[in-house]
C-alpha cells in the first residue's frame, strides 16, 4: 500500500523510519518531509494547510492511507475534509481536535466531566484578569486560547507581567485567538501520557518525559521541546489507573456524547502532585520529541495499529513494547528559541557509525545543492536505546561530538531527574 504523512519535523522522520519497516507498505510520501525523510520516502514541496493540494496529491500518488503529523492541519479540519472525499485519514476530526485547538474548550471538558486540572479562569477582558489575581496565588500561568507554536504559555510570577502577557494577547498576539486562559501554578513532576484511539475503544501508547526550557537546570525559556525520555518512570501501574479513569475516560466519553468521537494519537500532558494526575493539556498528535523516544520502543507494526484505527477494530489489536529505555536529544541552532541562522552546513553526518539501537531522527533540515543544510531551530534529533539511562546519554552526547557542529548547541543533562534518582 501506499502512505501519506503529513509533516517536516523529528515526529515525522521517527515515524517515517517506522512505517518503512513495515511489510505492508510499498511507498512512502511526505508532505513536505526533511531531508532525514528523503531516504525512505518520496518528498513533495506543498503548503500542509493547501487541503485541496493535499487532496490532489493523494489521487494522483494513489496513497491509501494519509497520517497527519502536526497540529495544524487536524486543528483546521484537514481529517474531515479528506474523509468526506472518502480517504482514509489517522488523525481526529476538527471537533476533537479542539482539545489541543483550544485550552478553553479543554478546560471546559474539564469543568463538564469532573476531570483534575489547575484551577482556571477564561478571560476576554483585563476586568476578569483582575478578578482572578485577586483569588488566585502567584505565580500564575498565562495561555494564549488557540495554537501559538509553543510560545503561547507564560510563567508569570508579578500581577503586572499578568497583565502585560493577556494584554499582549488580548491586543491579537497570536493569530489563532484574543481569548487567554488564567491557571494556577501546580508543583509537581510532569509526564506525557499517550494512547492511540478509534471510535470505540483505546490503547495505551507509551510514556515520556520531555525537557521543555532550553538550558540546562531547567533554566531559561520553554521551547518545543529539548530532549525526552521513555518509559517515564513515574507512571506506575496505580498512577495509571488513575490517569485513564479520571482524565482519559471521561474526556474520550464526553466526545462520543457530542456524536464526535475522536481517532488518532491523543497525549496527555500531565501534572504528578502528590502521586495524583492533573490535566495540563492535550495534544491531539504525537509529541516532538516525545515521539522519537516512543516509536523506538514499539516492537508491533505501526501499519497495522494505523488501519486498524482509521477501522474501528483497534480492541482486537495487540501491541506490543520492547523493555528498553529509550532517550532523545536535540541538537538545536544557536540563538533557539530566539532568532537563529538557518542555511548552515552540517558536515561529518555520515562519518558518524551508529549501533543497531541508536538513529538520528532530522528535524530542521534540507538538501541544497546535494549539501545537508539546517533548516530550522531544533535540526536533529540523537536517539538511543539501552538498559541504563546513564550510559544511553554519555552515548547520545559522544555521536554529537563526534558531529562537532560548531553552530549548534544541546542540554548535556536530559533525563536529570531519573539519573539523579539512582
Amino acid at each position: 500500500m501506499n502512505i501519506g504523512l503529513i509533516g517536516s519535523g523529528g515526529r515525522e522522520h521517527a515515524i517515517c523510519k517506522k512505517l518503512y519497516e513495515s511489510k505492508l507498505v510499498n511507498n512512502i510520501f511526505c508532505f513536505p518531509g526533511n531531508a532525514g525523510t528523503s531516504y525512505l520516502a518520496t518528498n513533495i514541496e506543498v503548503d500542509i494547510l493547501d487541503f485541496k493540494k493535499i487532496y490532489k496529491l493523494i489521487k494522483y500518488h494513489k496513497i491509501d492511507l494519509i497520517i497527519v503529523g502536526p497540529e495544524e492541519p487536524l486543528v483546521n479540519g484537514i481529517a474531515d475534509f479528506l474523509r468526506k472525499k472518502k480517504i482514509k485519514v489517522f488523525g481526529p476530526n476538527k471537533y476533537a481536535a479542539r482539545l489541543e485547538g483550544s485550552k478553553a474548550f479543554m478546560k471546559m471538558i474539564c469543568a463538564q466531566n469532573k476531570i483534575p486540572t489547575a484551577k482556571f479562569k477564561i478571560c476576554n477582558e483585563e476586568k476578569q484578569v483582575r478578578l482572578f489575581l485577586k483569588s488566585c496565588k502567584l505565580p500564575i500561568v498565562v495561555k494564549a486560547d488557540g495554537l501559538a507554536a509553543g510560545k503561547g504559555v507564560i510563567i508569570c510570577k508579578t500581577k503586572n507581567q499578568v497583565i502585560k502577557n493577556t494584554s499582549e494577547i488580548f491586543n491579537g498576539k497570536f493569530k489563532s485567538s484574543r481569548k487567554v486562559v488564567l491557571e494556577e501554578f501546580l508543583v509537581g513532576e510532569e509526564a506525557s501520557y499517550f494512547v492511540v484511539v478509534d471510535n470505540n475503544n483505546y490503547k495505551f501508547f507509551g510514556s515520556a518525559q520531555d525537557h521543555k526550557r532550553v538550558y540546562e537546570n531547567d533554566k531559561g525559556p520553554n521551547t518545543g521541546g529539548m530532549g525526552a525520555y521513555s518509559p517515564a518512570p513515574i507512571v506506575t501501574k496505580s498512577l495509571e489507573k488513575k490517569i485513564k479513569s479520571r482524565i482519559i475516560d471521561p474526556t474520550l466519553k464526553a466526545l462520543k456524547r457530542k456524536k464526535k468521537p475522536y481517532s488518532g494519537f491523543l497525549y496527555a500532558g500531565l501534572m504528578i502532585k502528590k502521586n495524583e494526575p492533573y490535566l495540563i493539556e492535550y495534544n491531539i498528535r504525537m509529541g516532538d520529541p516525545e515521539c522519537q523516544v516512543v516509536i523506538p520502543r514499539l516492537k508491533s507494526d505501526l501499519v497495522k495499529i494505523m488501519l486498524s484505527t482509521v477501522s474501528n477494530k483497534l480492541k482486537k489489536t495487540k501491541i506490543e513494547w520492547s523493555n528498553k529505555k529509550s532517550m532523545t536529544i536535540v541538537l538545536c541552532s544557536k540563538g533557539y528559541p530566539g532568532p537563529y541562522k538557518k542555511n548552515i552546513l552540517i558536515d561529518n553526518l555520515n562519518k558518524i557509525k551508529l549501533t543497531s539501537s541508536s538513529y538520528i531522527y532530522h528535524a530542521g533540515t534540507y538538501f541544497f545543492k546535494n549539501k545537508l543544510r539546517s533548516n530550522g531551530g531544533r535540526v536533529l534529533n540523537f536517539t538511543s536505546m539501552g538498559s541504563d539511562f546513564k550510559i544511553i546519554r554519555k552515548n547520545i552526547i559522544n555521536y554529537i561530538k563526534k558531529l562537532s557542529w560548531k553552530k549548534g548547541f544541546y542540554r548535556k543533562d536530559i533525563g536529570w531527574k531519573v539519573i539523579n534518582k539512582k
